[in-house]
């Protein structure tokens, strides 16, 4: 439990952030059509920004679902880079407590139990307590927004949108240890970025980390 307190603790000051984007999830839903149980259940169990705002597209009276399903792989496919990252915390849990970790997995928790798993500290507990609080607020930003978001305006107004990048900028900086680290971050952000709008959404994401590790390899090799 100290482990699951410490990630809330930790990531309490990122997940108050996280309440606008909810915010604004939560009147697209709407927008979108969907009731205020769909909306806010969408939230609870999906707990995925990106492919969220992505399935409102889909949205209709008849559902593309192998579309939509792409989609959704497409954004969330980084997680398949994450998992494998955390494996060695994630496989001494209990079945039970592995999903629920995992269920909960998202970049800034992710990014935040890294320099714990790098000291040797074996506490999954600090991913899914930065999950859970992530989730909580999300999901409160959600019920906010689909019962009367409208009425509190555009947040985007107020800058919030730079929080998250500053954050992982931080994470990524106090991680920087001498050129084996720095070559594999500056080519995942080059490649991101230089495929930014040309690829699918998310693709230069997944397709920056693949060069970052190929380059960390090739770095290490020599």
């Amino acid at each position: 439990m100290q482990g699951v307190k410490t990630g809330m603790v930790r990531l309490f000051p990122i997940a108050l952030f996280t309440l606008p984007f909810g915010l604004a999830f939560g009147v697209a839903a709407t927008d979108a059509g969907l009731t205020d149980i769909q909306a806010i259940s969408m939230s609870v169990l999906a707990f995925s920004g990106a492919a969220q705002f992505a399935a409102l597209d889909f949205w209709g009276e008849s559902v593309a679902l192998g579309s939509l399903a792409m989609v959704v792989l497409a954004l969330n496919a980084r997680h398949v880079i994450m998992g494998a990252a955390v494996s060695p915390w994630i496989n001494q849990l209990r079945p039970g407590q592995r999903v629920l970790t995992l269920s909960l997995l998202s970049d800034p928790n992710f990014a935040d139990s890294q320099p714990s798993f790098r000291r040797g500290e074996r506490d999954a507990g600090i991913l899914l307590g930065g999950g859970v609080i992530l989730w909580l607020f999300w999901v409160t930003g959600t019920v906010i927004g689909v019962l009367g978001g409208t009425a509190i305006g555009d947040t985007s107004a107020l800058g919030i949108d730079v929080v998250m990048p500053c954050f992982f900028v931080a994470v990524v900086i106090g991680q920087l240890k001498g050129r084996a680290t720095f070559l594999p971050i500056v080519v995942a952000s080059l490649v991101s970025v230089v495929l930014l709008g040309g690829v699918p959404t998310g693709w230069n994401v997944v397709l920056g980390a693949l060069a970052g590790g190929i380059a960390g390899v090739w770095r290490h090799a020599k």
